[in-house]
């Protein structure tokens, strides 16, 4: 039983320590560091256009890209001034369902690199403070006021007031010629 125990033990120290020195494998197979991209912005609702950028591929590789996962296609992306990254968009289609969706670029003779979109039904920009969304209209209390969205009410209230008030003036008349109640 106890030597079970340790060969247990070890085995599991063994592939533990296994798992954690094994070289990463890219999802076509390579090894190494195969660069990032980044998504800007990471999260859209359907409609939005995304920017991709990378900075791992050298400034003479043709560098494409490609967002079919999510249905946007193919895209190409350019060498911009800024840090020497390759840019490039895509504009996620109004039909996108919501999930995680793998965009993919490569460099011309290089690794694949992939990142992450997430497709919601609202994007993160709507529910900034800077696009507040201010109530319009009137509150609904279920009481309504005296021109409520009913003309046949209004009408029927201001009319059953005249009567009460022709009827109060009507009775303290009579009583003040004392014609007796």
């Amino acid at each position: 039983m106890r030597t079970a125990r340790l060969l247990t033990g070890t085995a599991l120290a063994v592939a533990s320590a296994a798992l954690c020195a094994a070289p990463a494998y890219g999802a076509d197979g390579e090894t190494g560091d195969a660069g990032s991209i980044e998504l800007y912005p990471a999260t859209v609702a359907p409609g939005a256009e995304v920017t991709v950028n990378t900075a791992s591929c050298e400034a003479d590789d043709a560098v494409s890209g490609d967002a079919g996962a999510v249905g946007a296609g193919r895209f190409t992306l350019i060498p911009s001034a800024h840090e020497g990254d390759a840019v490039g968009r895509f504009e996620v289609p109004p039909s996108a369902q919501p999930g995680t969706y793998e965009i993919v670029v490569r460099c011309s003779g290089g690794p694949r690199m992939t990142g992450d979109l997430v497709v919601t039904l609202t994007s993160t920009q709507e529910s900034s403070p800077q696009a507040q969304v201010h109530p319009r209209g009137s509150v609904k209390t279920g009481v309504g006021g005296a021109l409520g969205p009913d003309p046949v009410q209004t009408a029927a209230g201001v009319a059953a007031l005249a009567v009460a008030a022709a009827g109060g003036t009507w009775l303290l008349h009579r009583r003040a010629r004392g014609d007796g109640i």
